[in-house]
């Protein structure tokens, strides 16, 4: 719980970004898996520069924890065109793995959010 009394629903940074990361790079493999296109490998590889900041974490956390909600921006803005191109298919299974790809990267990012704003205030 928080100050105010409020229970947070938000976890630590580092293991958002492993959260992110895996979702990333698993969904992103079915979505490939499943269609005949190399485009769904960018979730892939932004998944995995986010596993190396990750894994680099604990080192510099104010470097890789900028890099990974930088990446994570990068993604979350990245699905809104393979998002709209599913709807106009009718395609509710793509429909499901953008949007689930969208949805767990905006909340990775709300993460990291809170946790700068948390630092900023300690200071």
């Amino acid at each position: 719980m928080d100050k105010s009394g409020v229970q947070t629903m938000t976890i630590s940074p580092k293991r958002a970004a492993l959260l992110n990361s895996m979702a990333l790079i698993f969904i992103g493999m079915a979505s490939y898996i499943n269609s005949s296109s190399w485009t769904p490998l960018i979730p892939v590889s932004i998944g995995i520069l986010i596993l190396v900041c990750f894994v680099f974490y604990e080192k510099k956390p104010k470097l890789f924890a900028h890099l990974s909600v930088s990446l994570m921006i990068l993604a979350f803005f990245g699905f809104f065109k393979p998002l709209m191109g599913a709807f106009s298919d009718s395609d509710l299974s793509a429909v499901a793995r953008v949007l689930s790809m969208q949805i767990i990267t905006t909340y990775s990012i709300i993460c990291f959010v809170l946790s700068f704003i948390r630092a900023r205030k300690t200071k």
